[in-house]
């Protein structure tokens, strides 16, 4: 018996003839993006669509523009902060004094209690 897979060598998608099954593909136009490292990344849009001002590079992930020379600057990144960190910054010195006086004080009642 010769050859069992009659789909053997195909790909899921790929039609008989290709252009002529699925019709003509949009015309198409690439655009260069430069992102701070140097990196040129050149994505394809469709002739009508909007072209973004910036394109993320996919090498190093900065943000990349279409002017070589003058790429867009990388973001700020904040640095992580600890739960402490945030609560210091919704809370005075005194305010947390305050607290924990009265976190001991409930803590020191219930210690009698038992």
């Amino acid at each position: 018996m010769v050859g069992g897979n009659a789909i053997r060598g195909t790909r899921v998608g790929a039609g008989p003839s290709g252009e002529s099954e699925r019709g003509e593909s949009a015309p198409r136009r690439r655009v260069s993006y430069w992102c701070a490292n140097g990196h040129e990344s050149r994505p394809s849009f469709s002739m009508d669509a909007e072209i973004p001002e910036e394109w993320d590079c996919p090498r190093c992930g900065l943000p990349g523009g279409q002017d070589a020379k003058n790429p867009p600057a990388a973001p700020r990144t904040e640095p992580y902060k600890t739960h402490l960190a945030y609560v210091k910054e919704r809370r005075s010195d005194a305010d947390g004094e305050a607290i924990l006086a009265e976190a001991l004080e409930r803590l020191r009642q219930r210690r009698q209690i038992i």
